[in-house]
């Protein structure tokens, strides 16, 4: 039995262990739970949800990169209503806890999309998603505009006494800018960092090869991107940090705990290793063993420069 207490807290979430599996990439949990033990993780950040179903962008919508992959899902979803009639049952059988991750084309959506959710006794936070790069109306029209930003956390945080995350885009100068207005605003956490701008081509059509032309960048090619950006904010701005970003192994989140992540999320990993948590969940146990840390936590902000 080991000793290593690889329990975090981000802001009043309590997780039995930083390793949360990101939005987008595990469905509405189900799928995922085939592959890995949902009681085992520190949590489940549901899919971006909508005050109404979408169907998202045509495909192609997925293609594979050197080191990663694009993606232009479009943020299709079942809606909220279908969500709560639907999914949560389901969801309701696993001791994990769950953040529901809200995108939206207005501020009011936004809002009432969290005022309906929040009643929902299984729901312990919601991540707000100001910052996709591959849907046309809101997106990064909000998480380029640090005032937008200011906006939505504040008025989110009104309709809610459960703790708020926002999701912060890569694709602006100062990360930190943003985290800071969060912080001023009533947010109580902020994920770093939603996936990068990015296209390709077909070099015998010369036509893209997403239908939406450009998408969001994940996996390893991004996360120096997203340990310089995590850095960035724990040096500015006293705000508990989730770390995501080409995460494949227990090495890569003792990284970004290092450079002052608090929790991670795994993301692209899980469609190459769907049972990746596990493996870096034996991973940390044995590096903190071997290195002789006691508790798990005492690794964020770590770094000395």
């Amino acid at each position: 039995m080991s000793n290593v207490d690889l329990s975090v807290q981000v802001g009043t979430l309590k997780f039995r262990n930083p390793v949360l599996l990101a939005s987008g990439t595990v469905g509405y949990g189900n799928e995922i739970s085939e592959f890995t033990d949902l009681n085992k993780i520190g949590g489940i950040v549901t899919k971006s949800l909508s005050l109404k179903p979408r169907k998202g962008n045509p495909p192609q919508r997925i293609v594979e990169t050197p080191a990663g992959m694009l993606n232009a899902i479009g943020l299709a979803n079942v809606g909220v209503e279908v969500f709560l009639k639907e999914k949560i049952p389901f969801l309701k059988q696993y001791d994990v806890p769950l953040i529901c991750n809200i995108a939206a084309s207005t501020v009011e959506e936004y809002v009432e999309c969290t005022r309906i959710l929040t009643s929902e006794d299984t729901i312990k936070g919601f991540e707000i998603n100001v910052s996709c790069p591959n849907v046309k109306e809101g997106g990064l029209q909000f998480g380029n505009d640090v005032k937008a930003v200011g906006n939505i956390t504040e008025k989110v945080k009104a309709v809610t006494n459960k703790p708020v995350i926002i999701k912060l885009s890569p694709n602006v100068s100062y990360i930190s800018e943003f985290a800071r207005v969060v912080k001023d605003s009533g947010g109580d956490a902020v994920s770093a960092i939603n996936t990068l701008v990015g296209t390709a081509f077909n070099i015998y059509s010369r036509k893209p090869k997403i239908h939406n032309v450009s998408g969001g960048l994940s996996g390893p090619a991004i996360k120096p991107v997203a340990l310089a950006k995590v850095l960035e904010i724990r040096q500015n701005v006293d705000i508990p940090i989730i770390g995501i970003g080409g995460i494949m192994t227990w090495k890569d989140v003792v990284e970004f705990m290092i450079a002052g992540a608090s929790a991670i999320q795994l993301g692209t990993v899980n469609f190459i290793n769907p049972s990746a948590s596990k493996e870096i969940l034996e991973g940390l146990e044995n590096y903190c063993t071997s290195q002789g840390i006691e508790q798990l936590s005492e690794l964020t902000g770590s770094y000395k420069i």
